[in-house]
């Protein structure tokens, strides 16, 4: 335990030399305005993930006081997946026609009375219960960032400024995260294993009051069928490379992150009693999960400002190519080092870092190059591999090993994309042969600049 307990100390001396260092350098809006719309957002996101946030730590522990058996829990926590990947998907890409404000609404009553039914101790209302919480997933994850970068937009503030919020509210979600894990704690410790679903509810009570009172409502196609926002996110996904690579970077690394959340405990734990039985101990001290996932949430807090000075050299287009191979080369850790718990420490709190720099990163990247008019249809096609892949880990029993080999399969794919990514952005900013820009329609030409025009994006 004391080598988790100085890393922990560590990281947040160095979490907070780096915060410090990035408030100096990092560059602030000029509009007067914009500090307000910020935190308008912060306040509602970060309300919106603290619920989530709060649930996390005792579902396991709830459904096992509940005398629900190993196979069931298991199979609740697919239905959770597989709704987040199929009804989640048509509910959250409702949020282009008929509202992200709505839709943000509908996430809080959503995960709320999804939050409602773990007080009853019944399989089947249970897993109604997991259908409902993947549906709000998959708008916590699509509706707010389509919000906040089309009211972005609209009120004209400048580009480099969305990057600031994405990476501010990754930061903010880490120390929710943190919080979130306190609490959730006591409750559970003062009134039982529901107790922070019921605290959950609060969180997401106040999140729909502060949203309805201070949120305008804005659109993709609203004019449009609901059919169309679905075939008009396929075709923006087929037609243009850079949403198809970055929708591809965005389902691995994503699959690979949420594999790593099921698997990383086993796989310390593991190394944990190969040490012990190398030093012929028979007692065997569980692995102190608190420490470590307070380490990990730290590490995320240092890779979302870190985000923040990587901008202000080189593009996320440009800067994430190393950081998803890095991933790749943590999660190969486990694979030829499985019994060094050092070191397999050390490999995933740099994933964590990583995974801190990923998030801001991909919002700011989507932003570019996801159309307006479906942009919570193509988020959530994005999420698609992603649940896929975590229900088929969680239906198949394998090998440790093979998981983890799969996991940085995917990311050395994912990689692949994102330098294939980086290379079409070069080719925009290097211009294109005349015959491309003369072949650009007239009304492209007058509306926007050139580039958004290439692009098929609106004017900022």
């Amino acid at each position: 335990m004391d080598i988790f307990v100085f890393a922990l100390g560590i990281l947040i001396l160095a979490c907070f030399i780096l915060h410090f260092y990035t408030r100096q350098v990092e560059q602030h809006s000029k509009d007067p305005n914009y500090r307000g719309f910020q935190q308008t957002y912060l306040l509602v996101y970060l309300l919106a993930i603290a619920g989530d946030w709060l649930q996390g730590p005792h579902v396991y522990a709830l459904y096992e006081s509940y005398g629900i058996q190993k196979h069931e829990i298991e199979i609740l926590f697919i239905a959770g997946f597989g709704s987040s990947m199929i009804f989640g998907t048509i509910v959250a890409s409702l949020a282009d026609k008929y509202g992200r404000r709505n839709t943000c609404i509908v996430y809080g009553i959503l995960y709320g009375i999804s939050c409602a039914t773990k007080h009853f101790p019944n399989f089947y209302i249970l897993f109604v219960g997991r259908l409902l919480a993947g549906m709000a997933t998959s708008i916590l994850f699509s509706a707010f960032e389509s919000w906040l970068v089309n009211e972005h937009r609209r009120r004209n503030f400048e580009p480099e400024s969305l990057g600031l919020i994405f990476a501010n509210a990754y930061f903010g979600n880490s120390i929710v995260a943190i919080i979130s894990g306190i609490v959730a704690q006591f409750a559970a410790n003062t009134f039982g294993y529901v107790a922070p679903f019921d605290s959950a509810i609060i969180s997401f009570i106040a999140m729909c009051i502060l949203l309805i009172t201070t949120w305008s409502e804005n659109y993709g196609d609203a004019n449009a069928h609901v059919l169309q926002s679905f075939i008009s996110a396929w075709t923006a996904i087929k037609s243009d490379k850079k949403i198809f690579l970055l929708g591809i970077v965005q389902g691995l690394f994503e699959a690979s992150m949420y594999v790593f959340v099921l698997e990383w405990t086993p796989a310390l734990t593991e190394a944990s009693n190969q040490s012990v039985i190398d030093k012929t101990d028979n007692k065997n001290p569980p692995i102190p999960h608190g420490y470590i996932f307070a380490g990990y949430m730290v590490a995320m807090m240092m890779g979302s400002n870190s985000f923040k000075v990587f901008c202000n050299y080189t593009t996320p287009e440009s800067f994430m190519r190393p950081i998803v191979f890095i991933s790749a080369l943590c999660m190969s850790v486990p694979i030829f080092m499985p019994y060094n718990q050092g070191i397999m420490f050390t490999a995933f709190l740099i994933f964590e870092f990583c995974v801190g720099v990923f998030w801001p990163a991909m919002a700011t990247m989507r932003s570019k190059y996801v159309p307006e008019e479906a942009r919570a249809t193509v988020l959530n096609y994005f999420r698609i591999p992603l649940n896929l892949i975590v229900v088929i880990i969680l239906l198949k029993d394998f090998h440790l090993k093979f998981i983890f080999m799969s996991c940085v399969f995917f990311l050395i794919l994912a990689g692949i994309s994102m330098v294939l990514l980086y290379k079409l952005t070069l080719h925009i900013k290097q211009g294109l042969p005349i015959a491309n820009v003369l072949a650009i329609p007239q009304h492209n030409v007058k509306s926007a600049p050139i580039e958004s025009a290439v692009e098929n994006q609106p004017a900022v």
